[in-house]
């Protein structure tokens, strides 16, 4: 698996959570895979083992689609040294989404709000992106001047490039490149849909959740790399971004190790690409104050 990290340049992770489960459950942390992670993380958890790797700034990513989560996020990134970022939550189908966004932004940490996220993946229905309602929440984030970050598995990305498509305006961030079967080995037709979703410009992909689609107990970076070097070719190091998926990731790796098998992975790019991905591409996509942060 992964080495020892040697920092060797600023990192800014794009993707971690914390959740707390004396303050709520976290409906979806169950079955016997899930289980070394039902329990609280949080903050303090991470600043040592993100300190350690050479990341000076997070973006802290929404786990429920619970309306209080948002709030609680933004009070822990105005009081954090390290969180630059909230994608936090709110209901894209109420009519009066843009209002909920501007309300979020005023609450305590509120400037720190950079995109918005739901659970897409959890949705039955494989073109809910495309629904009506939800096409006007999306225009409402874009209109916030806020990302949209994808959560989605591999039969959802047409819906994802459509979306784009209709959305020029709004920036569409792919989390966990689109959730491949890793394990399986299979590249497509999940390649092919990658493919077409980067060749939008309003469209980012985050260099993440690559071990936990993999083998967790056998996962090598041989087998990660097809998928990390697809997404390379599609989208190109400049809409690239780094991200740990923390503390997700520790049901295969640790921080550490993630952290090492990224740049394992991106190896070959030059040193100006390498730092455009593993910290410049988050802090102009999400417009992070990073001085905030530190």
């Amino acid at each position: 698996m992964g080495a020892a990290v040697t920092p060797e340049l600023a990192v800014v992770d794009s993707h971690h959570h914390v959740w707390d489960l004396s303050v709520r459950d976290q409906e979806w942390i169950t079955g016997d895979v899930l289980a070394p992670i039902r329990r609280s993380f949080s903050l303090a958890d991470l600043l040592p083992e993100a300190r350690a790797a050479g990341v000076t700034a997070t973006v802290l990513v929404q786990t429920v689609t619970v309306a209080e989560e948002t709030p609680e996020f933004l009070a822990l990134a105005a009081d954090s040294g390290l969180v630059a970022g909230v994608v936090g939550w709110t209901d894209l189908t109420r009519p009066d989404v843009g209002d909920a966004l501007g309300e979020l932004r005023e609450l305590p940490g509120g400037q720190r709000l950079v995109g918005i996220r739901h659970q897409v993946q959890g949705e039955p229905d494989p073109q809910w992106l495309l629904r009506p309602d939800v096409r006007r929440g999306l225009a409402a984030v874009g209109a916030a001047g806020l990302a949209y970050d994808l959560v989605v598995l591999p039969h959802q990305l047409p819906a994802c490039v459509r979306a784009a498509r209709e959305h020029p305006g709004l920036t569409f961030v792919l989390d966990h490149v689109g959730k491949p079967p890793i394990a399986t080995g299979a590249l497509e037709p999940w390649a092919t849909a990658i493919r077409s979703l980067a060749a939008l410009p309003n469209t980012v992909c985050k260099l993440s959740g690559l071990v936990t689609e993999a083998d967790p107990k056998t996962w090598t970076v041989d087998d990660l790399r097809p998928y990390a070097d697809t997404v390379l070719d599609a989208f190109g190091p400049d809409r690239l971004m780094f991200g740990s998926d923390w503390p997700v990731c520790t049901l295969a790796a640790t921080y550490t190790e993630v952290v090492a098998v990224a740049r394992q992975l991106t190896g070959a790019l030059s040193e100006s690409e390498r730092t455009a991905l593993f910290s410049g591409n988050a802090t102009r996509v999400y417009g992070l104050r990073l001085s905030e942060a530190s």
